[in-house]
């Protein structure tokens, strides 16, 4: 019966633990620079946390030595029991080496790493930027070329959810040349048919259509994002110097052209998606 609270103890505090490692994760997923006082206390708290939960699971096996040394020699049956006792113990392991081992149990998953999830994962990728300029052909859509846009517009279902997660956080604009007005309505079925206007913060406002290939460059410069995704390397060259960051979409590994500008094969990988 006594090692129910003893258990229970052990419970609340794995359960404290854990809730403080999604806080802690939480608190780094931003950079140092953001971290205010507040922050900053939270880590001293979190620091004295740990100190504590060690000292608390410590202490009674500690107790317990202290306690075996004061006592007086035991008595020839009181041997006979111990040794029996000792039997019966799992591979010989005493109940103080038992409750050390479930205690340094519990610090291990204390300090078991948390998986970030995939908003979290987007905000650090993305340097805590929240304007993003994307072109749809090669990145979001399965058509590469304008021409191909005349006969049907089809969603990439890969990158979807990573799309969807940017629209949560950062004010996105999807850009791309068209030929003709029915290219524009097509695209814009497929957008709304995979759920990108319902399901996350974009807006039919925010696809913008040109006739030329550099009216994106135009549109780039104009919204002034934090970054511009694209698969044009005339585009990326171009804006590398206007725009803070830049993704280059590219099957290819183009050699890096700017410190600036980032490449991977498509934009899930870029967030490790893949």
């Amino acid at each position: 019966m006594a090692e129910a609270p003893k258990d229970e103890l052990l419970q609340l505090i794995k359960r404290f633990g854990a809730y403080l490692t999604v806080k802690f994760s939480n608190l780094f997923s931003s950079p140092f620079s953001n971290l205010n006082s507040r922050s900053v206390g939270a880590i001293a708290g979190f620091a004295v946390a740990i100190i504590f939960t060690w000292r608390l699971l410590r202490s009674p096996s500690g107790s317990q030595r202290r306690i075996q040394k004061r006592q007086a020699p035991a008595s020839s049956s009181s041997v006979v029991d111990a040794q029996t006792a000792a039997a019966v113990t799992p591979s010989g392991v005493s109940s103080t080496s038992l409750e050390d081992l479930r205690a340094q149990n519990v610090i291990d998953e204390f300090f078991q790493p948390v998986k970030p999830t995939l908003g979290q994962i987007v905000r650090q990728k993305l340097s805590e930027g929240r304007k993003v300029t994307c072109r749809l052909l090669g990145v979001i859509l399965e058509e590469n070329t304008p021409e191909e846009l005349k006969k049907q517009a089809t969603v990439r279902s890969s990158v979807l959810e990573v799309l969807l997660e940017i629209t949560k956080f950062c004010d996105l604009y999807l850009m791309e040349r068209v030929l003709d007005d029915e290219s524009e309505k097509k695209v814009l079925l497929a957008l709304e048919e995979a759920g990108v206007f319902t399901s996350g913060g974009l807006v039919k406002d925010k696809v913008l259509f040109c006739s030329m290939e550099n009216g994106r460059s135009s549109f780039v410069r104009q919204l002034e994002p934090d970054w511009h995704i694209d698969t044009n390397p005339e585009i990326i060259s171009q804006l590398a110097r206007f725009i803070k960051y830049e993704l280059h979409v590219s099957s290819s590994r183009p050699e890096r052209s700017s410190p600036n500008v980032f490449s991977s094969p498509s934009l899930e990988q870029f967030f490790g998606c893949m």
